[in-house]
């Protein structure tokens, strides 16, 4: 299978923004309609977007449903939605106005017993988010600690049937130096289901990096808006090796 290039989008109060290791008062609000946006990493050649609620995942409610409802009926990709999503509710309304794939963080730290029944509902199409700190997973919004490390977690949803896994070492996203590499060999060496990176991509190197560590894709945010990866560009040279 190709290596993914993923490019994504980050909502806070519905503009497309980044944020500096998680951090909410550190935002970059980039111009542009989030659909249109969404439109122009599709045009590139993107087989899958990447679509987080910002506000949902502090809050822990969705607050962007209306605009990645919007995103999910403008593309003929699938997207990948993610963010404050905590009940059963809340999947079967993602996955009712057209999300391809949820992941879930916060809560499957909390109710692993909800990820183990969305797992059966949604066979293939339940992600889990592992955002850790200093090997820690973190919660609402990556503000509070999970109690709980990365790898245990990991084989914890491994078992409950969860079919992927997305790493992000939180002091890497945002801070366009690189991603955690030698994090990501381990957790990919570890499970038997496909890991995907997501957190300071900036180059195609790192890419390379990535997909030699063993990860499925990698999602890429900041370095897209600021031009740092040509997304069609880093699928071409994927799709060509």
């Amino acid at each position: 299978m190709t290596f993914q290039v993923i490019p994504s989008i980050d909502l806070r109060d519905g503009h497309c923004v980044r944020l500096f290791q998680g951090d909410y008062a550190k935002e970059t609000r980039y111009e542009g309609d989030p659909v249109e946006v969404a439109r122009r990493w599709e045009a590139a050649g993107g087989a899958i977007l990447h679509v987080v609620d910002l506000d949902g995942a502090k809050a822990g409610a969705p607050r962007n449903d209306r605009v990645m409802a919007a995103i999910c009926e403008a593309l003929r990709i699938p997207v990948e939605v993610s963010g404050g999503l905590r009940t059963m509710a809340d999947i079967e309304a993602a996955f009712a106005y057209g999300a391809g794939r949820v992941q879930l963080g916060s809560i499957a730290v909390r109710e692993p017993e909800l990820v183990r029944r969305a797992c059966a509902a949604f066979p293939g199409r339940i992600v889990v988010s592992l955002d850790a700190r200093n090997g820690e997973v973190m919660t609402d919004g990556w503000t509070a600690g999970g109690g709980v490390k990365t790898e245990e977690m990991a084989l914890r949803m491994v078992s409950l049937g969860v079919p992927r896994l997305m790493f992000t070492d939180i002091s890497h996203d945002g801070a366009m130096r690189g991603p955690n590499v030698e994090a990501l060999r381990a957790l990919a060496a570890l499970v038997p289901v496909p890991v995907v990176a997501s957190g300071g991509v900036t180059a195609i190197e790192h890419l390379r990096a990535i997909a030699d560590a063993g990860c499925e894709g990698a999602i890429i945010g900041r370095a897209l808006y600021e031009g740092a990866i040509d997304l069609r560009a880093a699928i071409e040279a994927f799709a060509a090796a």
